[in-house]
């Protein structure tokens, strides 16, 4: 650990880890209890369970917030801003929380909750759920040692699995007004903080040719899933591994029997790019697709669900800061890159510093091998402590 010359808190950094590995047993409990209320994107009863869940556990811990403000979630879960009131002056730290899940309802009787040795297990205790009671009990240390912080605008996004349709301008408008965002997604491998994430596309092709029967009139027809075939090839042809651009074909089909000469044909396609600049070239590309056939019409339809979470200046400021205080705590930050998509796309698309992946340590997100470690949460609770002080 490094000497307390270093150490902005003005609690000791040995009696803060101390205090939080002290309410071990109690930050496990609950987050058992919030790993099971399952809260699949897609079960509007499930959510609203969850989301009440986690505000009065919030309130139990933290008080009434200041400020609370609900956006309609429709099929989704809603989206909640609660602001925890802090004694410093300025703008807040907004920090992003998801609270539904890829997995159903009654997956735990197949996959429960579980500690065994140093490994916690059960859907979403990874993605994200240990992250929000990481933060909970940070916060709640703060408040024990009377360590003044910012206001903190914690986001509770209900719709984060399906791509945040209705989250989405919430967190930009949370974003332009926050004094930095951190993102309670899990972390990458070893732990590593996330400060570049690419942009998402998912597009879908659609082709419309001319069916006719393919044994008495051969040439009559006009394939679509010939048209595919061909597109296909062009698709993967504009993946430019180099600058960070990745197209994949993920799913295919068309035709109606094999001897009827197929009518329509469909794809789904994603795309990962690191460069903004890449999205218009991509656009171009998917604009431009050739079905070899003038008698077969090409649609695209879809979209790029997150733009691009660029390493700006902001972002690499609040990282150092953040492996500064993290060095305090004896734990040696690293950050990281990734191709995976998150809330903070959108937030460091709208101006944001943002350091993300201040979660969970473990792996197998979206996996049935889905795993937190007790230590990783004990450190990392530690960590968002004293990075939400030093805001």
């Amino acid at each position: 650990m490094t000497s307390s010359a270093t150490w902005p808190l003005t609690v000791p950094a040995a009696d803060l880890t101390a205090w939080v590995h002290g309410h071990r047993d109690e930050m496990l409990e609950e987050l058992r209890a919030y790993v099971e209320i399952e809260t699949p994107s897609d079960d509007r009863a499930a959510l609203e369970r969850g989301l009440a869940f986690v505000e009065a556990w919030i309130t139990g811990h933290l008080g009434e917030p200041s400020a609370r403000t609900v956006t309609d979630g429709g099929e989704h879960g809603d989206t909640v801003a609660l602001d925890l009131p802090g004694d410093l002056p300025g703008a807040p730290v907004a920090v992003l929380a998801h609270y539904d899940t890829v997995w159903p309802v009654g997956t735990l009787a197949g996959m429960p909750f579980s500690l065994e040795d140093d490994v916690l297990r059960g859907p979403g205790v990874f993605d994200m759920k240990s992250g929000l009671v990481q933060l909970v009990w940070g916060l709640k240390a703060l408040q024990h040692f009377g360590v003044p912080r910012r206001t903190v605008r914690l986001l509770l996004n209900g719709d984060e699995e399906v791509g945040s349709p209705v989250a989405r301008t919430v967190i930009e408008d949370v974003a332009r007004s926050a004094a930095e965002v951190l993102v309670l997604e899990a972390s990458g491998p070893g732990g590593a903080v996330k400060t570049a994430r690419k942009g998402v596309g998912l597009f879908q092709v659609h082709l419309t040719g001319v069916e006719a029967h393919a044994g008495l009139d051969p040439t009559a027809g006009a394939s679509a899933v010939l048209a595919l075939a061909r597109i296909v090839p062009q698709v993967h042809a504009a993946t430019d591994l180099d600058a960070g651009t990745s197209l994949n074909v993920g799913v295919v089909t068309g035709g109606s029997r094999p001897n009827v000469t197929p009518g329509t044909a469909w794809a789904s396609l994603d795309v990962r790019v690191t460069d903004p600049a890449e999205q218009t070239r991509i656009d171009s590309v998917l604009a431009n697709l050739d079905t070899g056939d003038e008698r077969v019409t090409c649609e695209l339809t879809g979209r790029w669900n997150r733009p691009v979470m660029v390493r700006t200046e902001g972002t690499a400021a609040l990282y150092e800061r953040a492996r500064d205080v993290a060095a305090g705590l004896g734990i040696d930050l690293a950050e990281i890159a990734v191709g995976g998509a998150s809330d903070g796309n959108f937030a460091s698309a709208a101006g944001a510093a943002v350091l993300d992946g201040l979660g969970a340590v473990g792996g197998g997100a979206h996996a049935r091998s889905e795993h937190a470690t007790v230590s990783g949460l004990l450190e990392r609770t530690a960590l968002l402590a004293a990075v939400v002080a030093t805001a």
